[in-house]
């Protein structure tokens, strides 16, 4: 159900190309899970970070629900960011940055902590598992106490029928995943998330493979 190898596709034109050509309301209830995001986040957001951000779609969500809050978005894929900078390019209150979630966050985004939201679409399970541990902490070390990280993320199926149906449900064939998928379940990511410091962590929507993973850093 994931990939055994560090396999990224996203750097592929045409990988990212066929991604933005499903549309905005793709994958099914996208739209269900952003609500819930956006409830979980601190009402009085003025500086928000969106990791791997693609073309900006979920940043510019969160701006429009907390109006006055500057945000930054970060890919390393040259088609997501050439979209996120379309999407953006009359917005100075939102800066795009060039990198690659597999390394550490550069100074271009840690300077600019503390967030009062950190979030995340789709992008995380692409890093290997040892990875998403690390930028846990990293996250935990940007955000501000009282802070929200909200992961909306593809996570592991429990089983291979389950795994297949979720596929089925897309109208994909399973044999056709991306090799780019590390997917993890969720019990272990939440174990992840408290072992990095956060707490009132839970998964708070879920639709098969798709969950809302959401955490808090401590106010002490």
């Amino acid at each position: 159900m994931s990939a055994p190898a560090d396999v990224n596709e996203w750097t592929k034109a045409e990988h990212a190309d066929g991604y933005l050509s499903m549309g905005q309301d793709w994958p099914p209830h996208r739209g269900e899970g952003e609500a819930v995001l956006l409830a979980e986040l601190p009402t009085d957001v003025t500086c928000v970070l969106d990791l791997g951000s693609g073309d900006g779609r979920l940043l510019d969500v969160v701006l429009a629900a907390r109006p006055g809050a500057r945000g930054v978005a970060t890919d390393f894929s040259p088609a997501m960011l050439d979209a996120a900078r379309r999407r953006f390019a009359d917005r100075p209150e939102v800066e795009v940055v060039a990198h690659d979630l597999a390394s550490p966050l550069p100074a271009r985004i840690t300077d600019v902590a503390p967030f009062d939201a950190v979030v995340s679409s789709f992008a995380i399970h692409h890093l290997v598992d040892a990875r998403k541990r690390e930028l846990n902490d990293e996250v935990f070390a940007l955000l501000r106490p009282g802070g929200v990280f909200a992961n909306f993320e593809h996570v592991a199926a429990p089983t291979e029928r389950l795994h297949a149906r979720f596929f089925e449900l897309l109208g994909e064939d399973v044999a056709d995943e991306d090799p780019s998928n590390k997917c993890v379940p969720v019990e272990s990511q939440l174990g992840w998330l408290r072992g990095s410091g956060f707490t009132d962590v839970d998964c708070l929507w879920k639709w098969h493979e798709l969950a809302l993973l959401v955490a808090t850093r401590p106010l002490t």
